[in-house]
């Protein structure tokens, strides 16, 4: 094993003990170090393979500041931390880490998270080199097309989206020269759905003169070197008048990146992405655009040539061309812009063999965006298997997923194929995995590992060809560290997250869904669609959504089978289950003190939903539907509680 590993940790005990445990493993230790500074100077000098890193170092840089640059340089490492702080943690999360170690911990976790991170490391490095190459033939395709420069440019955009994420993509010459060409703007108003804009439409979206408008795009961005900007950024250092900051104020962004290209006659053209995302952009995608330089030069020299008919009027509809039209996405309701970066995400690894991890509440969409994996891979003739995990017996998980011989056990009456061989050619998609019990954990992992399965009874192995989508509600880390989840699993399972957004975070997209929901359902029952109350509106997007568009849908539901199909739909329900406030001062100092939070905040949160119901459980006004859970799932949970159902039942008996 020739694998170098550098330790960067500031504690010498610590330190020397990690060095010991990898050493004696097998790798290569290039240096121990406890500065950033240290670690730059080993990485130039020795080249790491991984890097070990403590989040706390001496100095005033951390090791969330040095993460951020191995991100950029594709170098994986796993963090080493202590006591750190929630607001610490969360920002460490965001340089998406290979792996985490919280001190102290277990020589064993040690080397499991090592081997984790170098298989996630080659095989998302495996990924990136198809995508980009398969990325690199379509933008190929593009420039040897006879398309006109702003068809090219919006289906350019199209490509880039899924790995530079935009909510607008803007191009022009810099320093502004009306003589070669306007800006060049496409609006992202859908997941393939762009609005072109230029001076005609800019002037009316933000009330400027032409002059005025012009003055602006003359004060815009002219340095010569590719620069992001972040939301502090923007506002410190955006003063004067600028096209940038016209952007910014319109569109609410919150960061964006300036990529310029030059051109043979001396002049440049800059590429402007904006994002309403707080710090979006990073260097990784400003290397990415140094790499497809090329075309994007041949797009600046074409529109400089370009020969434009400014006299015309410019269409502002949507853009309505083959690929807006994909039959994968139109179950897809809503434009928000996490909604949307899920949605590149998964057009991104679709065409890939690599393992997807959905995650995201209940009812926000997971097994949907799995059956979009699977129509955009090239599976996609083959089968689509769902397994639920949590709703197969324990006693028959294994059965269930690998097949059984006949005899094997009492009841197996002929030999049975199993879920995984099911799925022979095509997806796999294990829904809840979270509930896999732990020894079924390993099982999975041997799958994943081997690409073979044994069935129950069995004396052979037989191979499968299988592509595994997984999803969870649950926070898979927080279940490896109450040891409830295995640590290798999930870092197999986690190779490429997607994470939903839920309906409360989304709420500019309420309205849109229900309409839709409204619609569907009107033409279900035979009903006139009068339109929805603006009182309705209103209260749905002041509420919490605790069964996100599952429970949306429910509502809109029952709001037309009560509806007498002439007056607009109204609610027939309360929309008051927010988690109640826990009032009083509250000390926390252990993980105990957490969890009586936890249990106490939701004990109030059930009574709240029992008292709305009168007691009742099941049924369409039942506290479960209302949950979405089943109904003996709510009463186990009020069973642990202790939550008698008798103490919120009224005279009118309610079940």
């Amino acid at each position: 094993m020739n694998i170098k590993i550098l330790i960067v940790e500031d504690e010498f005990i610590v330190g020397n003990a990690l060095r010991l445990a990898v050493e004696t493993a097998g790798y290569r230790v290039t240096g121990m170090v406890a500065s950033v500074e240290e670690a730059e100077e080993n990485m130039r000098n020795q080249q790491p393979d991984l890097i070990l890193l403590d989040i706390r170092l001496e100095g005033e840089s951390s090791g969330i500041d040095l993460a951020r640059k191995l991100r950029t340089e594709n170098i994986p490492f796993i963090y080493l931390s202590a006591h750190s702080s929630q607001k610490i943690l969360e920002e460490a999360k965001t340089t998406e880490p290979y792996g985490f170690l919280v001190k102290p911990f277990r020589e064993n976790d040690l080397l499991v998270a090592l081997e984790i991170a170098l298989y996630r490391h080659r095989h998302s490095l495996e990924a990136q080199l198809r995508q980009e190459d398969f990325l690199q033939k379509q933008l190929a395709a593009i420039s040897n097309e006879t398309a006109t420069a702003e068809q090219q440019l919006l289906k350019i955009a199209r490509l880039l989206q899924s790995y530079i994420p935009f909510d607008l993509i803007s191009v022009g010459p810099r320093p502004f020269d009306a003589a070669q060409f306007n800006d060049t703007a496409y609006l992202r108003i859908g997941f393939d759905e762009y609005q072109f804009i230029r001076e005609k439409e800019l002037t009316t979206i933000t009330g400027l003169t032409k002059d005025e408008l012009s003055n602006i795009i003359k004060n815009s961005h002219t340095d010569a070197d590719a620069i992001i900007y972040s939301d502090e950024i923007t506002k410190q250092e955006l003063n004067d008048p600028s096209l940038q900051k016209t952007w910014c104020d319109f569109l609410n962004c919150q960061a964006f990146l300036v990529f310029p290209v030059d051109l043979k006659n001396g002049s440049a053209v800059h590429y402007f992405f904006y994002s309403r995302q707080r710090a979006i952009y990073t260097e990784k995608h400003i290397a990415l655009l140094d790499r497809l330089k090329t075309y994007l030069t041949e797009l600046a020299e074409k529109m400089t040539h370009a020969v434009r008919a400014t006299d015309q009027p410019v269409s502002t509809n949507k853009d309505h061309s083959e690929a807006a039209n994909r039959p994968e996405f139109q179950g897809i309701i809503g434009n928000h812009p996490l909604l949307l970066a899920a949605l590149d995400l998964t057009t991104q690894i679709a065409p890939y063999n690599t393992s997807v991890l959905i995650l995201g509440e209940s009812g926000t969409g997971k097994e949907k965006v799995a059956h979009y994996i699977h129509a955009l891979s090239q599976r996609a003739k083959g089968p689509f298997v769902k397994v639920n995990c949590a709703a197969i017996p324990t006693t028959l998980i294994e059965s269930e997923l690998f097949g059984h011989e006949k005899g094997a056990f009492t009841g197996a009456i002929e030999k049975r194929k199993g879920r995984f061989e099911q799925a022979d050619g095509g997806t796999i998609f294990l829904d809840e995995i979270g509930e896999l019990p732990l020894d079924m954990q390993v099982k999975l992992l041997r799958v994943l590992q081997e690409k073979e399965i044994s069935s129950v009874g069995g004396s052979s192995s037989v191979k499968v060809n299988v592509r595994i989508v997984s999803a969870t509600n649950r926070n898979l880390e927080k279940e490896v560290a109450e040891g409830n989840f295995r640590l290798d699993l999930y870092y197999r399972l986690n190779v490429f997250p997607i994470t939903l957004p839920s309906l409360r975070e989304r709420k500019t997209d309420i309205e849109t869904l229900a309409l839709f929901f409204a619609n569907r359902f009107c033409q279900e029952f035979n009903k006139p669609f009068q339109g929805i109350a603006p009182s309705m509106i209103e209260e749905m997007r002041a509420y919490n959504w605790p069964g996100n568009i599952r429970e949306l849908e429910n509502i809109m539901e029952q709001s037309v089978i009560l509806n007498d199909g002439k007056s607009k739909l109204e609610l027939r329900r309360r929309l008051t289950m927010a988690a109640p406030a826990l009032t009083g001062e509250i000390n926390i100092e252990t993980l105990q003190d957490v969890k009586h939070v936890q249990q106490e905040t939701e004990r109030a949160y059930l009574i709240s939903v029992l008292k709305r119901t009168n007691g009742r459980i099941r049924g369409t006004n039942g506290a479960a539907k209302m949950l979405n859970v089943k109904p003996t799932t709510l009463e186990a949970k009020m069973a642990k509680l202790n939550i008698k159902r008798q103490d919120f039942i009224q005279t009118t008996g309610n079940q």
